[in-house]
């Protein structure tokens, strides 16, 4: 029931800030890792003891039966994840401003507090916190749907521990920072991280109905699979797959939006894009291996066209594989969303070439899967972004 702090990567984080040539980014960079991270930690890991002391029902609060989304990114996990929290009454998932505030106590007090704001203050501070929202994530949603009330990807809520993928956005240093090979880390290392990650799902579901069942999305979750079996043994994880030609570029892009700010030189950032490309293949590849040695986990593969051409069809498909029964009323909403998906027509095109990266790397390293699911037939059909339904989970 203790907060979890990776000092080794924390420590990593400082020593690489320490080094960057350019002295806006240096100052800003230890000022967040030597300043913030700590007195933010330091107050999640109060809340957390408090937890133990305000909540001590927390401790019989079961995990039964999570399911984990762990295809590559821009592969429809969101899409799919967004679409599964429409399942009213059945799914539990972490919105973006949970996992930034863990602590049961800090959940249930921001509740408390925006609901004191709607009824008496006329949403005066529900206001203010809307336009900081659109003002930090405007300038990428054109590529993925963000805000504070969406469900995102659970590995957010490792953020402030320091042990989150999403330092990569900040500190892109692939070569020197592993967030993504956790089966190969030391026990002793992993079963901390996991353990905590226990503890905050477990949290979620003292908030949402503990008869629910977590609901996880996060491509870099892929590496961690033998330890997420091993953490959650009922546990189920289903893989979408699409075509690597059109994930693998969208991520850099939106990746090198987050970039921007390190005043890098134009190699420095196609450095990071390559070394982030080897972990993409290590995304496609790894979990179906990892999963070909537990064959009594449940788990089940999604085709991204068939998810977004007609998701009244796929959706209960792969249900039927998580031994899901379909409610009449989560039908009515694939139905409803297979009509959106007919009128979409995509926006976004990008290529390997503007990392430095050559074209056909991708169709030679992933050349067994390109035959096993026929994505040299034609499929860019499908499109852009994982928003292809326009889903939107109600918060």
């Amino acid at each position: 029931m203790w907060f979890h702090f990776d000092f080794k990567i924390h420590s990593q984080l400082v020593r690489l800030a320490w080094g960057e040539p350019d002295p806006k980014t240096r100052r800003s960079a230890l000022f967040k890792l030597l300043v913030i991270v700590p007195a933010v930690a330091s107050f999640h890991a109060v809340c957390f003891m408090l937890d133990a002391l305000l909540f001590p029902s927390l401790r019989k609060v079961q995990i039964e039966a999570p399911i984990f989304i762990l295809g590559h990114a821009r592969s429809g996990t969101t899409l799919l994840h967004r679409l599964m929290s429409e399942d009213e009454g059945r799914f539990s998932s972490f919105l973006t401003y949970e996992m930034h505030f863990p602590s049961l106590l800090q959940k249930k007090t921001i509740r408390a507090a925006a609901r004191f704001d709607d009824r008496f203050l006329g949403r005066f501070f529900t206001r203010r916190v809307e336009a900081w929202e659109e003002k930090r994530y405007a300038p990428v949603r054109h590529i993925h749907e963000m805000g504070l009330t969406i469900p995102e990807e659970d590995d957010l809520v490792f953020y402030w521990s320091c042990a989150s993928g999403f330092w990569m956005t900040e500190m892109p240093y692939m070569d020197e920072l592993d967030f993504f090979d956790v089966d190969n880390w030391p026990e002793k290392r992993r079963r901390r991280l996991l353990r905590f990650y226990r503890d905050c799902i477990r949290r979620q579901l003292a908030l949402n109905g503990d008869d629910k069942i977590h609901l996880c999305k996060s491509p870099v979750f892929a590496g961690r699979v033998h330890s997420l079996i091993e953490e959650f043994p009922d546990c189920r994880i289903v893989l979408p797959v699409r075509n690597p030609g059109e994930t693998i570029p969208s991520l850099l892009k939106l990746l090198a939006s987050g970039w921007k700010h390190m005043k890098w030189a134009d190699e420095r950032v196609n450095s990071c894009a390559r070394d982030m490309v080897e972990t993409s293949f290590k995304t496609y590849l790894y979990p179906p291996a990892a999963l070909a040695q537990h064959p009594d986990t449940r788990s089940a593969i999604i085709d991204y066209r068939a998810l977004v051409e007609d998701p009244a069809v796929a959706m209960p498909a792969l249900y039927r594989e998580l031994e899901l029964p379909v409610k009449p009323e989560f039908q009515a909403t694939l139905d409803a969303a297979a009509k959106r998906s007919a009128k979409r027509v995509s926006t976004h095109s990008y290529s390997l070439e503007m990392f430095g990266l050559e074209a056909d790397v991708i169709r030679t390293r992933l050349a067994p899967l390109f035959d096993e699911f026929g994505w040299d037939e034609g499929a860019v059909a499908s499109g852009g972004d994982d928003e292809a339904l326009n889903i939107r989970a109600s918060s």
